[in-house]
């Protein structure tokens, strides 16, 4: 029927047109609760002469962003001087005699160095592993190779393999395993992020070689690797 088809013609815009705006719009929202945030947490710190809101008959927006990226800069220049490491070295070795500080420190530290180091090889590998039994594949992220009393406990060139949970990638379990019992994938470290956070909905595109006619896949290549 002709009032049928105009009802699902509108029904299909509609849908489009959330598909459009529904991820600008929430993008948009984050980050201005992000900044937000920030300004709450950051403005009211700022001396009231220096405040360019106590001159201005309106609120500056980012503020307290900007004020955040410029103090970290600063921060920045200033340690990578011979007095800016003299400091470092005196706070660190104050806190080296705090028994839990030092623990906290120490460990936020190494993470912090090892993700930001150059060359660094955390989270630059995306790749399937058997968990929690056999034939039965989940997505993880090679973290760097197993290192001290680890590897002399595991199968030679074993790495650790950081397994997160669906939707929230920041937790997860660590496993160290062979290199052998990991496949690696053609997807980037973000597209593998992406696809745990959404259960799977968004894969990214299949990178493989096409097969020639008549040929199946690859040997090696897992059935679950294969994109729809």
């Amino acid at each position: 029927m002709p009032r049928a088809g105009v009802v699902t013609r509108l029904r299909n815009y509609f849908f489009a047109g959330v598909l459009v705006t529904a991820p600008i719009a929430i993008t948009a929202w984050l980050a201005w609760e992000f900044v937000s945030f920030v300004d709450s947490k950051v403005t009211p710190l700022i001396p009231a002469r220096w405040n360019p809101e106590t001159y201005l008959p309106f609120s500056l927006p980012g503020l307290g962003v900007v004020v955040v990226v410029v103090t970290l800069i600063l921060v920045g220049f200033l340690t990578a001087g011979l007095v800016g490491r003299s400091l470092i070295a005196s706070g660190e070795r104050l806190l080296a005699r705090m028994p839990v500080i030092r623990s906290l420190y120490s460990a936020v530290k190494q993470i912090l160095e090892t993700v930001f180091k150059e060359q660094s090889q955390a989270f630059r590998e995306v790749v399937l592993l058997e968990y929690p039994r056999s034939d039965c594949w989940a997505l993880g992220f090679i973290t760097g190779p197993a290192e001290h009393g680890i590897q002399d406990l595991t199968p030679d060139d074993s790495v650790n393999i950081f397994l997160p949970t669906t939707p929230n990638p920041t937790s997860g379990f660590l496993l160290f395993l062979p290199r052998t019992a990991v496949r690696p994938l053609t997807m980037t470290v973000e597209e593998g992020i992406k696809m745990v956070v959404s259960g799977g909905i968004v894969t990214p595109p299949d990178r493989r070689a096409p097969a020639a006619e008549g040929e199946g896949p690859s040997e090696g290549t897992p059935p679950i690797a294969r994109s729809g």
